[in-house]
């Protein structure tokens, strides 16, 4: 994570929205990070989407990872903790970020760019029959699907026309539709595209030579435009138009209608104009409030009220907003003021490898015009590409903030379940108790090897009962509180018990001051009782203390019934089918992350998967006839399946093509990085006999990679393995059928091989 130390005074900066001003802002803060800030950057999604290039992505020119700015890693270049969530209203005077589905978050000093939706949305039916061009990262995925479709329905053999109708014709709908236009005609379909705009004409505001330049193009091609008209209603397949009856046909309705403000500030108490934006000064400060900026699409400026919302303008806000961010942090009072350009190069894609410019009045086309757009975009795109394609930092970050840590450093340990002593460790320590205390009312405790203690109370209560603590794996208190009530639960979910109550034992950092840790303390159990309440376990109390860093931990309990045979450990039999229920990786991928090396959508698939509880999990074995589970957490898959053989003294065949691999920790193992523990984990393989082919395979290290809140490892007799595979796979798990089990050889309890199919 790279995150700066606290010292005893820190500022809270927090930064909503993921737009082209804030990209910039972390740019100028990597370069030169503010003091004793802590800066916190709020996002729906961790992967922004470039708006300049998205027409082109329509048209088949670029991929979509050409137009992402993957905000994660480049957030942790500066150390900035990184929340993915939605921010509902900003509370000026609380000074909070109210968040959906978690607490709010505080701040000092905050800056807004969230960008703006589209006008018209509340036209009856655009809601369910339109495709708004906004939020653009909802948009491409949309309509990635509508190509898919209509490439699917017979490519050259439909007769039938695609029609298509664009509503707006702003730039970004005359672009869309010739977008649109072109794609179509590639994938060997007829197309119809009708371009309607309710002004009396296209691109208002531009150039007159750039709107005849325009025309033509759409002449030329085919495209119907109509002016003057608003669309009044649309139904399934048809728009209709104001004094139109008959309405006008489609299989594909853009709306591209302008910008309108976000409902971020509808919900706040915040200045705004008629269109629904924040107003703000020259300065990029709201009105009213110093210490609140708002930068891009969503905002207005007082003074220049008709400033198009465009990117263009948020790129150029960019650097004064940066500047303006560094002067209030250091408590100074003189800013500079945004002056918006009065022209500037407007460059319009017309999807077939040419484009359409103006500047100063005048205007031009061609396909040299295209390049240059193509130039520009792909330059702006590279100065926030924090990793290469091997998920090496790329200049940008190695010349801000070096390589990262070191992967063979052992002073910054991994969190999470990998903060751990190792198995043999533990073994050795607690073989050398001479005497274990012996209690007849102790069904599993020290002298029985297993995930959870179980025993009967005076009054004949059977509890089934586990201790979990571990390090915080990521900044985001929330979170880190969340993944280890899941975690914690597992345990008895384990045993096929349902837990009921729970204990927190927390250690919050020295560091920092009163305040922060009762935030921290705040976030970390909003999160724990979040999860805990959906799974329906009371969380009782608790304990903290202070130390050097974060530790989470919780003491869970659940009541079997007195005949409950619990999924024990040693209960595992031979011949019995091993199912894993939830893919491996969380070990790379949170060292990965630490170095400022994981990608966002790597790192939402893998709190997904951390904060999938294993109850559903632990249901469907029991339906299925599983005789022994356990939860796979810190000492990796190898480390919990060798100690659920010893203890049934066992031995398994385990396929490592069959182990289902969390997105990108193959291709991070693959360059070499390692969870701290992974080398702890790997003495497993001393006892393994592994076939010669194995250790070449990209997921044999996933044996060794330790976990943080993983899935349940189970067996079944193999008659029932398919049934609860397919009923696993159905609730939504990445399960997978990993091996057998059988009578214990005389050499090795694991054999790991290849699938020859």
């Amino acid at each position: 994570m790279n995150m700066r130390a606290p010292t005893d005074k820190q500022t809270d900066l927090v930064l909503v929205g993921g737009g082209h001003s804030h990209v910039q802002v972390l740019e100028s803060f990597a370069m030169e990070p503010p003091p004793d800030t802590r800066i916190t950057l709020i996002v729906d999604q961790p992967v922004a989407m470039y708006s300049g290039m998205v027409p082109g992505f329509v048209a088949g020119q670029y991929r979509q990872e050409e137009l992402e700015i993957d905000v994660l890693p480049l957030a942790r270049c500066i150390g900035a903790r990184v929340i993915v969530a939605r921010a509902a209203r900003l509370d000026a005077a609380a000074k909070r970020v109210h968040l959906v589905g978690r607490p709010p978050v505080a701040f000092d000093f905050a800056s807004i760019n969230v960008g703006s939706t589209v006008a018209g949305l509340s036209t009856p039916g655009v809601r369910e029959h339109a495709l708004p061009t906004r939020p653009i990262g909802k948009f491409v995925t949309r309509i990635d699907t509508v190509f898919a479709n209509l490439g699917s329905s017979g490519t050259g053999g439909a007769t039938e026309p695609v029609r298509v109708a664009v509503v707006g014709a702003g730039v970004g709908g005359v672009e869309v539709a010739f977008a649109l236009d072109h794609r179509i005609r590639e994938l060997g379909r007829a197309v119809e595209v009708i371009l309607v705009e309710s002004g009396p004409e296209i691109l208002p505001g531009y150039s007159a030579g750039m709107r005849r330049r325009a025309l033509r193009a759409a002449e030329k091609r085919g495209i119907r435009i109509v002016t003057g008209r608003r669309v009044r209603r649309v139904e399934s397949g048809r728009a209709f138009l104001e004094q139109d009856e008959d309405g006008i046909r489609f299989d594909i309705l853009l709306w591209v209608t302008g910008a309108f403000g976000q409902s971020l500030f509808r919900a706040s108490d915040l200045p705004t104009d008629e269109r629904g934006f924040v107003k703000i000064r020259s300065t990029l400060q709201l009105e009213d409030y110093d210490n609140i900026f708002a930068v891009g699409d969503c905002a207005t400026l007082t003074r220049h009220p008709q400033t198009p919302k465009a990117g263009v303008y948020a790129v150029r806000q960019g650097p004064v907003l940066a500047s303006n961010l560094r002067r209030v942090l250091a408590g100074g009072l003189l800013l500079d003021d945004y002056k918006p350009q009065h022209d500037f190069l407007t460059l319009i894609n017309t999807g077939d490898g040419s484009a359409i410019g103006t500047k100063w009045l005048l205007s031009f086309e061609g396909r040299w015009v295209f390049q240059l757009k193509d130039r520009i975009d792909r330059k702006f795109m590279h100065r926030f590409q924090p990793l290469d394609d091997t998920e090496h930092a790329t200049a940008f970050s190695s010349s801000t903030m070096g390589d990262g840590p070191d992967e063979t450093e052992t002073e910054t340990l991994c969190g999470g379940c990998a903060a751990k002593l190792g198995q043999q460790g533990l073994a050795r320590a607690l073989a050398r108790i001479e005497e274990l205390p012996e209690n007849s009312s102790v069904e599993l405790g020290l002298a029985q090897a297993d995930d959870v203690a179980c025993y009967t109370s005076p009054q004949g209560q059977r509890i089934v009962s586990s201790a979990d603590q571990f390090r915080a794996f990521t900044d985001d208190p929330y979170l880190v509180g969340r993944v280890g009530a899941v975690n914690a639960a597992s345990d008895i979910y384990a045993k096929g018990v349902t837990p009921r109550f729970a204990q927190a034992l927390v250690a919050l950092p020295e560091s920092g001051s009163d305040a922060e840790r009762e935030e921290t303390l705040f976030q970390l159990m909003a999160g724990a009782t979040a999860a805990f309440e959906e799974l329906g376990v009371t969380l009782v109390g608790g304990h903290t203390t202070t130390t050097t860093e974060l530790l989470v931990g919780f003491h869970v309990e659940g009541f079997a019934d007195p005949d409950q045979e619990l999924l024990r450990l040693d209960a595992l039999c031979p011949g019995q089918s091993l199912i894993l229920t939830k893919a491996l990786g969380t070990g790379v991928l949170f060292r990965a992350d630490m170095m400022g090396r994981l990608r966002g959508p790597w790192f939402e698939e893998a709190l997904s998967s951390m904060l999938r509880p294993n109850r559903k999990a632990a249901s469907i074995a029991r339906e299925h006839g599983a005789s022994a589970a356990t939860d796979v957490t810190g000492f990796g898959l190898a480390g919990h399946l060798a100690t659920m053989l010893r203890a049934a003294d066992l031995a398994a065949m385990v396929n490592v093509s069959a182990l289902p691999a969390l997105p990108g920790s193959l291709k991070l193992l693959g360059a070499g990085l390692r969870s701290t523990f992974h080398k702890e984990n790997a003495k497993t393989e001393r006892g393994m006999e592994i076939e010669s082919a194995a250790p070449q395979h990209p997921k044999f290290p996933l044996l060794f990679d330790p976990q943080t809140s993983g899935g349940l490892l189970f067996g079944v007799p193999q008659e029932n393995a398919e049934a609860a595979l397919d009923e696993l796979l159905k609730s939504g798990h990445c399960a997978s059928i990993i091996g057998i089990t059988s009578e214990a050889g005389p050499d090795s309890r694991i054999r790991i091989s290849i699938s020859r199919s």
